[in-house]
This record gives C-alpha cells, sequence and structure tokens, in this order.
C-alpha cells in the first residue's frame, strides 16, 4: 500500500503536465495538446485534502496510466511530453 498523496500536488502536477482545470461540482481536469481538449480526463475532489490507494488507482486509470506512471508524473520524473508520447503510444490520444 502507498502513501497517501495530497490533492493539491496532485492538481499541481496536472496542471504542470498539460491539464486545464473545468471547475464544477468537483474539479474536472482534461488533457490539452496543441490547444485542443483531448478525452483524458479526470476529476479531484473539492472536499478531499489526500487521495490515499483507491483514489489514485482511479485516478490513473481515468488518465491512461499505471499507479506507478501516475505517482512519476506527480512527483515529476515523467514531463508532459513523457506523457503524451505515451497517451499516443497507447492509442488514448491522436495527434
Amino acid at each position: 500500500m502507498g502513501d497517501p498523496r495530497k490533492t493539491k500536488v496532485i492538481r499541481a502536477a496536472l496542471m504542470k503536465k498539460g491539464f486545464i482545470a473545468d471547475d464544477t461540482h468537483h474539479e474536472m481536469f482534461w488533457m490539452v495538446v496543441d490547444g485542443k481538449k483531448t478525452s483524458i480526463r479526470t476529476r479531484i475532489s473539492h472536499g478531499a485534502k489526500e487521495y490515499g490507494d483507491e483514489l489514485l488507482a482511479l485516478v490513473a486509470r481515468q488518465v491512461g496510466l499505471s499507479k506507478q506512471e501516475l505517482n512519476r508524473l506527480i512527483d515529476c520524473p515523467m514531463d508532459g511530453r513523457k506523457l503524451r508520447a505515451l497517451l499516443v503510444e497507447r492509442g488514448r490520444i491522436r495527434l
């Protein structure tokens, strides 16, 4: 079991790696490539201060990553360019 992750850290990592926030009941984060929203999205709850394993796994699945890859995205070894390349390779987005 991994350590919980602060939602503000997850939010910041998503924004830094090419996602935009659409603030509704929950914050929706959409992956943007060349100025266009893609189908890659996830939501972060306004009320949650941390996300544990279950919610991190859900976020990872929604953005097309493994939980380990999501952790690399949050911790910054995976930058936005690597994320896009991985999602293109997996057929999740087209450039």
